[in-house]
């Protein structure tokens, strides 16, 4: 199919068949042909004969390809759903496809590292925000691509494919990308917004997933709603100034893809950041819980680039930073809330 095909004609691509991928590629096919990338043969063989993805349906109209070149030459719209562990690679596989008339949205809530050969977040220990990069930039430091937009908010996936009603956040500094993104995914059930600070949306859905792993323990350890509303209110008083220092807007912060996805993540069992607080908190391992999730949690991870990042900056942040204590140093989480009750927050807010 030739990439210059009339509008009505043109096929829309999705990288990643996860649960997200799989809820925005049959969001997608209700108005549009869609094509999905699976990196193994036997799930494009299941989605091609079955119409299913790992179990998970799919539009029967979706068709499945293990081929970049396939999808890249088919469409000029490509949304990028892979967990953040392996979206450097994947970025890689399909540069040499990729051209500057394609127009890339991807979903992914999490951080990639620009480290020298042989350096690795283990060797480095402090991070500067020249090594740290959003999911865009790696997009825009590994390819050809221009016009690259991030979606973001309170979307969990088993409600999305649920057809719940919902809202996600596009953002680009190309209005294009916006209303693209939106003519796309707009429905009745399914609200659009844009925003043009990429970089501070990004942020905000890389950092709530640290608070929902607090959100979680505290879950666990049958603390109550107060303490929630404390958690969640201080929360985003370090999200704020977290994304300040790395280059986002306070403005994105307060926003969908921050305080509404923050919210959502904070009170969802179907959030998988929010599981693994919870586990944590009944007394498994950080061990045990990862070797039994299907899908990666994308703040554990985050929780060790930030707090690699805090190293190199005069900033507190103590959420993060107990947390860190709690998954990697083997500090009880009784003692890091304990801790969290005593810090001395002497003004409620101080940024506005």
């Amino acid at each position: 199919m030739d990439s210059k095909n009339s509008s009505n004609e043109k096929v829309i691509g999705v990288v990643g068949v996860g649960s997200f991928g799989t809820a925005i590629a049959n969001m997608l096919a209700e108005k549009n042909k869609v094509i999905v990338y699976a990196r193994k043969p036997e799930v494009v063989n299941e989605i091609n004969s079955t119409n299913t993805a790992q179990g998970k349906n799919l539009n029967p109209t979706i068709l499945a390809t293990n081929e970049p070149k396939d999808i890249c030459d088919r469409c000029d719209i490509l949304f990028f759903m892979i967990p953040s562990s392996g979206f450097l690679e994947v970025v890689k596989t399909f540069a040499p496809f990729l051209f500057p008339y394609h127009l890339i949205i991807h979903g992914t809530k999490g951080l990639s590292l620009n480290l020298k050969p042989g350096e690795t977040l283990d060797t480095v220990k402090r991070l500067n925000r020249n090594q740290i990069l959003t999911m865009s930039e790696v997009i825009l430091q590994e390819t050809v691509a221009v016009r690259v937009g991030c979606l973001a908010g309170p979307n969990l996936s088993k409600e999305l494919i649920q057809g719940q009603p919902a809202a996600t956040v596009i953002a680009s500094k190309y209005n294009e990308v916006i209303l693209e993104g939106q003519r796309l995914l707009r429905s009745e059930k399914f609200q659009v917004y844009g925003n043009s600070d990429i970089i501070g949306v990004e942020l905000s859905g890389v950092l709530k997933n640290i608070i929902a792993i607090a959100a979680g323990a505290l879950a666990g350890l049958g603390l109550g709603e107060n303490a929630k509303g404390l958690l969640i209110s201080r929360g985003m008083v370090e999200m704020v100034h977290l994304s300040n220092a790395l280059g986002g807007s306070v403005k994105s912060v307060f926003g969908l893809a921050g305080i509404g996805d923050l919210v959502t993540t904070c009170n969802s069992v179907d959030s998988r950041n929010y599981t693994v607080g919870y586990r944590l908190a009944k007394g498994e391992s950080l061990e045990e819980i990862l070797a039994s999730m299907d899908e990666v949690a994308e703040g554990i991870n985050t929780v060790r680039i930030i707090k690699a990042f805090l190293e190199t900056t005069g900033l507190r942040a103590p959420i993060t930073e107990n947390l860190y204590k709690v998954l990697f140093e083997d500090l009880e989480i009784e003692e890091a809330l304990q801790f969290l009750m005593k810090y001395p927050f002497s003004v409620d807010v101080d940024f506005v």
